[in-house]
């Protein structure tokens, strides 16, 4: 029975021993978010500010840990008032909730390049599981700055969320929807 013990805890060793980290390429990388405004247009918003990362110890990504962060004080819409308003107490309290935090649970191949993750985000202080839909490109072998070979992969992300789960903005519905919907993109590059 010890040598059984024994020889799982090896192969536990073994294989957190092997996992490699990616890191998100931030110049070839987004966090973007549309809302419907008065029940008529769609406004556009991004996070200037995040990082994100992967964990795994598979080639084929198919075991990999997603963690993400965005500094909700970079928030930007293109339009400096309505930025701060999201950023005051009405919506995110920046002041009080600086920091958004994703950390994936699951990780699941649906169909060809398709994938389902879910995992914990924290926004406005509130912790609820999400999942989202993730399209991955990769990973492939290609020459980065000064020719040197690297493995990358890219990543599409989408889903939508509801604000009112996260206690984020008491504004009516008809004028901001409830419905956010994602849209993040990221490359990323073994360590």
């Amino acid at each position: 029975m010890k040598s059984i013990l024994f020889t799982v805890a090896c192969l536990i060793t073994l294989s957190t021993s092997y996992a490699q980290t990616w890191a998100v390429d931030k110049a070839h990388s987004g966090v973007g978010f549309t809302v419907t405004h008065n029940l008529l247009s769609e406004v556009d918003g991004k996070f200037k500010t995040f990082d994100a990362s992967i964990t795994s110890a598979k080639a084929d990504l198919s075991d990999a840990v997603f963690t993400f962060s965005a500094d909700v004080n970079s928030i930007s819409t293109d339009n400096e008032r309505r930025d701060n308003h999201l950023k005051s107490p009405d919506f995110f309290d920046a002041a009080k909730f600086p920091t958004l935090t994703f950390k994936s649970t699951s990780f699941k191949k649906t169909e060809g390049k398709q994938y389902s993750l879910t995992g914990d985000l924290t926004m406005h202080g509130v912790t609820k599981p999400v999942t989202l839909a993730v399209t991955m490109n990769g990973p492939i072998t290609a020459k980065g700055m000064g020719g040197k070979e690297q493995e990358k992969a890219g990543f599409k992300v989408t889903g939508t969320l509801k604000r009112s789960d996260f206690g984020v903005g008491t504004i009516p519905v008809v004028v901001v929807s409830d419905e956010i919907e994602l849209k993040v993109t990221g490359e990323f590059t073994k360590q």
